[in-house]
This record gives structure tokens, sequence and C-alpha cells, in this order.
């Protein structure tokens, strides 16, 4: 069910609340609340789902970690961030 889904269905029942059972508005409630502790992802269009359900299982990763970790990217490349900079003379165990 997606959001305005559920934001419809709430809106509803508000319009009729002496009609709705207490058991329906229960289950309501609990999908908004289970809504809002889930609302840190941010919804896209289809094609950006798509391709980032396929890039977060190439990398082994969650949806969110993957936004995370594309958005860190971008920052870090455009300089909003500082670039974790390697040290000359550290030690790399073999990688660079």
């Amino acid at each position: 069910m997606t959001s305005s889904d559920t934001a419809a269905l709430l809106e509803d029942a508000a319009d009729r609340i002496a009609d709705i059972s207490r058991a329906n508005l229960q289950i309501m409630l609990r999908r908004a609340a289970l809504r809002l502790r889930n609302a840190g992802a941010v919804s896209m269009e289809d094609d950006v789902e798509e391709a980032l359900r396929d890039l977060a299982g190439e990398f082994g990763m969650t949806r969110n970690d993957t936004v995370r970790f594309i958005v860190r990217e971008w920052m870090e490349t455009n300089t909003y961030l500082p670039v974790h900079a390697l040290d000359e003379d550290g030690e790399v165990d073999g990688t660079a």
C-alpha cells in the first residue's frame, strides 16, 4: 500500500469517524505510524527506484544505504564534503 493510499484511507476515516470501527481505525493508525517511522526514505520515480534496487543488490547494501552512499560520493566529488585523503607515507594494505 502506498503512502497516498494510506493518506486517503485516513482522510476518509476522519470524514466518517462515527462510522468506522475501532479495529479498522487501529489498523489505519498503525499503518500510518509505520510509514512515519520509515519516512526517512526518499521516494523516487519508478525507473530510478528500479535502478536503485539493482545497484543495492550489486553493492550488497540496503536501498537506503545505497542512497546514502551515492549522495556522500556525489558531495565529496563536488567538494561539498571533505574528501578522505590518504597519507602518502601511510600503509594501504596493498590497496589504494
